[in-house]
Formats: structure tokens, sequence, C-alpha cells
């Protein structure tokens, strides 16, 4: 689309995102038509390969990039920008929301296994399975007792097998380095609750 048309013909400073965000504020459908026309490119490239195959339903990257975007810009109202830029640091914290949403959707959804007649169940005894249950409520307990943020590394890490690259965008940390450090630190902190059971 171009700047501007013969019917919607758009001042030069309409190009800046502030323009655009005010206008589309107002009310003009033209302006939210642009912001999205702007931003929806960007945060295509910057989603590209945010999530995997696995957890990928029908939904693919680019429905959730459109999903964010078309979300956000209906809630204009109530953003405030505070510096430049700060447009697409919201429209990008929303799609990385979106992105976590896809994450623990596909977390929730059983994998396929197929069934195996011929060859007996080779699972634990009756007692074990007790002893597992027992030390299962132990774990538990003490991660009840655990702050949320140190909870979700554990059980995003342990439970559900989210890779440290994974798991930084989940936890908002910098690097996969630093979400590894974050769950280690929720591990150590775990022992220790599950030694005072």
């Amino acid at each position: 689309m171009a700047e501007g048309d013969a019917k919607h013909p758009l001042p030069p400073s309409a190009s800046k995102s502030e323009d655009l965000l005010r206008r589309a504020r107002a009310g003009e459908d033209h302006a939210l038509e642009r912001l999205f026309a702007r931003y929806l490119p960007r945060l295509r490239r910057w989603a590209h390969r945010r999530v995997p195959l696995w957890a990928r339903d029908a939904a693919d990257t680019d429905d959730l990039v459109q999903d964010a975007l078309v979300g956000t810009l209906k809630r204009l109202d109530y953003f405030e920008p505070q510096r430049d830029g700060a447009l697409i640091g919201y429209l990008r914290r929303s799609l990385i929301n979106r992105v976590r949403d896809q994450f623990r959707a596909a977390a929730r959804r059983p994998r396929a296994v197929p069934l195996d007649d011929e060859h007996p169940d080779t699972g634990d005894s009756p007692l074990a399975v007790a002893a597992g249950h027992e030390d299962r409520m132990r774990y538990q307990r003490a991660l009840n007792r655990l702050k949320a943020a140190d909870r979700l590394a554990i059980v995003a890490r342990l439970d559900l097998g989210y890779s440290y690259e994974q798991l930084a965008l989940l936890l908002n940390k910098p690097t996969p380095e630093a979400a590894r450090q974050a769950v280690r630190r929720a591990l150590s902190r775990l022992a220790e609750e599950m030694q005072r059971d």
C-alpha cells in the first residue's frame, strides 16, 4: 500500500508510527490498516522459527503473528508509548505471550505412542509404583513451597522437557545459559525443601 492515495491522502508526518497510532485511536480505519501493514512484516521476520515444529498445531507462526497484532491493535486505547520504539516492543511482548501459550498448549497434548501387543509390560512392580508415588508426593510438596518462578523453571525443564532456549523465552532470561543457571538454582532450592520433608 502506498503512503497515501487519492481517497486517503497522508501527510508526510503520517508515516511515523506515533502519528498513525494517534490517528488510529481517533477511529481512523486507514491509519489502523497502515499500522498493521507496517508491523506485520517486521513481526513475521522476528518470529521466524521461534515456534518449533513440535509446538505447532493448525496455527502456524504467521497465524500467531497476525493474531497477536490484531489483538494488540484492538487494545490501542490502553497503550501509552513512553519512548521511541515502544509500540514495536509492545507488539513483540504480545507475540512472546502468544508463543508461550503455544508452548503450553503443545505440552498439554499427549504424544501419540503406538501400542505393541507382542511384548509384555516391563513396567515397575506395584511396590516400585507405591514408592515412586510417595517420592512424587514429597517432590510435589517441596515444589509447592518454592517461589512461582522456581516452580515454573523446574516444571518446564523436568516435567515438560523444554530446552534451555525455550526456557530463556519462557522465563524471560537473556540467554539459554541464564535459563540453565536459573534452573540449577531452582533445583538446589527444591533439594533443600525435599530434605525438610
